[in-house]
């Protein structure tokens, strides 16, 4: 899930019925909405360029990690939504 904001209850439910209905098919991850990730295509560079460690830079990192291992190194933000298992 992306530009997730864990201050409004409707992205708080929308994730937990993404969750619920593709159970196991979601990423732990959530890409927070940030400002630097709008940033970066304004100067011509990807997030790990322009903010590697920015709250959404972090989170591409997370997210990466977990595709590319099915492990998770970000918690997940959305504490009521359980946590899903990587797709296989």
């Amino acid at each position: 899930m992306t530009m997730y904001d864990g201050r409004a209850n409707l992205a708080r439910q929308v994730a937990e019925q993404v969750r619920q209905h593709f159970e196991g098919q979601v990423f732990a991850s959530i890409v927070p909405r940030n400002v630097r990730l709008s940033e970066a295509p304004s100067y011509g560079e990807p997030i790990p360029c322009y903010a590697p460690h920015s709250p959404g830079g972090l989170a591409y990192q997370a997210l990466a990690q977990e595709l590319l291992t099915g492990d998770s190194q970000m918690p997940d933000i959305n504490a009521t939504a359980p946590a899903a298992a990587a797709p296989s």
